[in-house]
């Protein structure tokens, strides 16, 4: 029942202080009514309780408070009533909801059990402004012609990769649907179009973003070319040493590297390997584990048997730890210092790592050295790669002077 059925309101527009009230006559039986419960609450003994009994024959237990009697149910059905009854539930059900998330979350010890994720292909947003605006523009829009579950959003290393997506229902209450967990798949790709594989060859980048790409905390790392046709031809390299760069990434670096002709071929690889990964997934627990713990490379027992690995970092850790100007150690920016010597990879940096993990003892260890040539010699038998081939004496050499050379270079 509303207030305008209760009362009668009669006042002047211009003078809303004199505003007149009277009863209805609705609203005169429903004072009655008050009238006569608040007399037979008074009159009665404290906690007396009345027995009604309802028409199917259940007994209900009746408190004599004015909170439980119902004055409005002689104007209405039973309809109603049922509902009024049902309404306590509905609005407790907000905090059953996420108290039961909650708790199949703790039950689930931060696992990600089959069927309560899904995987999306993240996009970095890179990749969909400024540059080439309409090759990128066409990627999107070929993607979701393909009707690919993807999200753009700002990754620290590699172009696109795929993340598995915890599945949470929005609460009921709630203007927005609970954060999901985000677990990141083994698998990173890196989009390098001939122009610029050609720039970052020429300023350095291309090793400096294989070597953060290795050492990003994910397991398989791939390299997908797209062949400009004839737009090679106008290039400040010779073809050659591009097609050179790209085998080494394959045969020396360890990337698997997927050619395609254009930006169609690209959304299409994408496409299918979403679809891949989706299925692969499907059955698979997921574990969050720490990069921290484990360190950024190294693989594991189910990548050497070819299944896939269930123990994945989160997105939030990993997009942290793979900042490119964030606060570095004195080891890794000795790292960077390495791989500017022509020659020098990050394989064979690694390597030195190993043994003369900072500048200060690697000159420590040349200051033991008898002679000038057991000097230039000192890096030459360390081995490297998955082949441990020895990093030989010319290299060697250039980073004896390097270091200890007094003066300019020539």
């Amino acid at each position: 029942m509303y207030p305008d059925q209760i009362f009668n309101t009669e006042a002047p527009l211009h003078s809303p202080s004199s505003l007149r009230y009277s009863l209805t006559e609705e609203g005169l039986a429903l004072a009655e009514r008050l009238e006569s419960v608040e007399r037979g609450t008074k009159d009665g003994p404290e906690g007396d309780r009345e027995e009604v009994r309802s028409e199917g024959g259940e007994e209900e237990e009746e408190e004599g408070e004015v909170g439980v009697v119902d004055l409005t149910g002689s104007d209405h059905g039973e309809e109603e009533k049922e509902e009024e009854r049902v309404q306590p539930a509905c609005v407790s059900q907000p905090r059953s909801e996420a108290s039961s998330q909650a708790t199949t979350r703790k039950a689930n010890g931060g696992r990600l059990l089959p069927g309560t994720y899904e995987i999306i292909l993240c996009v970095d947003f890179i990749e969909t402004t400024g540059g080439s605006h309409h090759c990128k523009q066409e990627l999107v829009k070929e993607l979701q012609r393909n009707g690919v579950n993807f999200d753009v959003r700002k990754l620290n290393v590699g172009d696109f990769l795929w993340v598995a997506r915890e599945k949470v229902a929005p609460v009921p209450g709630q203007l927005r649907a609970p954060v999901g967990r985000e677990l990141v798949l083994d698998y990173v790709i890196e989009r390098k179009r001939m122009d610029d594989l050609c720039g970052s060859i020429i300023d350095g980048r291309c090793r400096e973003q294989k070597f953060r790409l290795k050492r990003c905390g994910l397991r398989r790392p791939i390299y997908l070319v797209e062949e400009c046709g004839k737009a090679a031809s106008h290039l400040s390299l010779p073809e050659s040493t591009l097609q050179q760069a790209i085998v080494n990434t394959q045969v020396v670096d360890g990337f698997f590297v997927k050619r395609v002709q254009d930006v169609r071929e690209s959304a299409a690889y994408l496409t299918v390997m979403t679809r891949y990964l989706t299925k692969l997934y499907q059955n698979c627990t997921l574990i969050c584990r720490s990069r921290e713990l484990e360190g950024d490379g190294g693989g594991s027992d189910e990548e050497e048997r070819g299944t896939p690995s269930c123990s994945l970092i989160s997105f939030q850790e990993f997009n942290h730890g793979a900042v490119k100007n964030k606060c570095q150690t004195v080891r890794e920016v000795f790292a960077r210092q390495l791989m500017q010597v022509s020659g020098l990879s990050g394989d064979k940096a690694a390597a030195i790592l190993e043994l003369y993990s900072t500048p200060h003892s690697l000159l420590a260890a040349y200051e033991q050295c008898a002679s000038e040539a057991e000097k230039e010699k000192l890096l030459s038998s360390i081995r490297y790669g998955k082949l441990k081939r020895n990093l030989g004496p010319a290299l060697s050499r250039t980073v004896y002077q390097l270091y200890c050379t007094q003066g300019a270079l020539s």
